[in-house]
């Protein structure tokens, strides 16, 4: 299993929750703050197969288009972090 932490910016955290829900993912969604200017973002959490890692990545990175315009010094719409969750457990 693979957790996939995303810190989204603001205003396009709807359309990447919503294109991840639309590919079957379920995701949990955490409001945070940080970054330059302590603007608001939000952390959507993924938990997936190894297998479906890659989908997940372009499913985000599709959604984040026209978000960011490209630039080196330009704000991006997303920082993902991908880790090894070695237990799931639901009770």
């Amino acid at each position: 299993m693979k957790l996939i932490l995303a810190i989204v910016s603001a205003d396009a955290v709807e359309p990447v929750s919503r294109a991840l829900v639309d590919a079957h993912y379920s995701v949990t969604q955490v409001s945070s703050v940080g970054g330059f200017l302590r603007r608001g973002s939000t952390t959507l959490v993924v938990g997936v197969e190894e297998a479906q890692v890659e989908d997940v990545l372009a499913v985000i990175r599709e959604s984040c288009k026209g978000f960011s315009n490209g630039k080196p010094d330009a704000p991006h719409a997303a920082t993902i972090f991908v880790l090894d969750a070695r237990q799931y457990i639901q009770i």
